[in-house]
């Protein structure tokens, strides 16, 4: 098929990546499902021609660069990449031992800057592709309990929003997607770890925080199913759009409170340019 692509997808192994590698190759798409596990990723979505599973964890550049060339050497290109993986760590910033913080960065930040740098020069020589990096609510908005993961995602989005103009020459597009809550495996075991408790101060709040974050496992409102299917489509849009919101509702609240805070002091902002020698002063005849 003319429109048939290569997608190469981090953290495959399970939750959202799964479900996006299954939409691709349900659109008729080839995928290089990557994750630190292979022998998951295979079971995950079965033997196919069109499925290649590859050893990646992106906090090693030198993965990276290994998954690229393999996925390279079987299918000659690399059209979509999709990256996913991450994982959480949840706790207050003060309990938070430095270590978990540079784990956080390592894996959502870190991670997909090191597997874009190994994708890049393959786009380039192309002059085609796309790069979809799954963000998060907590991109655009930070949350208590989750400054690690915040800072993670606020990186993200700044990091992706200056690539953008960088690689658009080379006909390269690129997607944020920020979803809300959706029911993926991010809040399971396997994927967050909270922060040890150490400052009395934060027992009480740390305790109900805890409890929150446990009880919304398998029950958030959104299906993973459908954003996968979601970012099928927008990557076969001949200009995909720069994001996509996928959840919008925390997202709103947040465009509602900088409205607010630029309405409350618009008079003080707008007062801080130099006065120019010459001008008349503000007020004056």
């Amino acid at each position: 098929m003319s429109n048939k692509k290569i997608w190469f997808i981090t953290g495959a192994g399970r939750g959202m990546g799964v479900e996006i590698a299954k939409a691709a190759l349900a659109a008729g798409h080839a995928v290089v499902a990557t994750g630190r596990d292979t022998v998951r990723v295979s079971k995950a979505l079965g033997p196919s021609n069109d499925v290649l599973a590859v050893k990646l964890d992106v906090t090693s550049r030198a993965d990276a660069e290994a998954a690229v060339r393999a996925a390279v050497d079987r299918f000659g290109r690399i059209d979509v990449l999709v990256n996913n993986a991450a994982n959480f760590y949840a706790g207050y910033f003060e309990e938070l031992t430095p270590e978990q913080m540079d784990r956080q960065l390592a894996a959502s930040l870190i991670g997909p800057m090191n597997v874009t740098r190994a994708v890049l020069p393959v786009m380039r020589k192309q002059h085609a592709g796309h790069i979809i990096s799954i963000s998060s609510s907590a991109g655009l908005s930070g949350f208590e309990f989750c400054s690690a993961y915040a800072a993670s995602k606020f990186g993200l989005e700044g990091w992706m929003e200056s690539l953008t103009p960088e690689v658009a020459p080379f006909g390269i597009a690129t997607t944020i997607v920020n979803p809300g809550f959706f029911r993926t495996e991010l809040l399971t075991d396997q994927s967050t770890s909270y922060a040890p408790a150490s400052i009395d101060d934060y027992s009480e709040r740390r305790a109900q925080q805890i409890d929150f974050w446990k009880s919304q496992n398998g029950k958030q409102g959104g299906d993973p199913e459908k954003l996968a299917r979601a970012l099928v489509t927008i990557a076969a849009e001949e200009k995909p759009p720069s994001r996509f919101i996928a959840g919008a509702d925390s997202i709103e609240k947040k465009i509602a409170g900088l409205q607010k805070q630029i309405g409350a002091y618009r008079e003080l902002s707008t007062s801080l340019a130099f006065d120019e020698a010459g001008a008349p002063a503000k007020g004056a005849q």
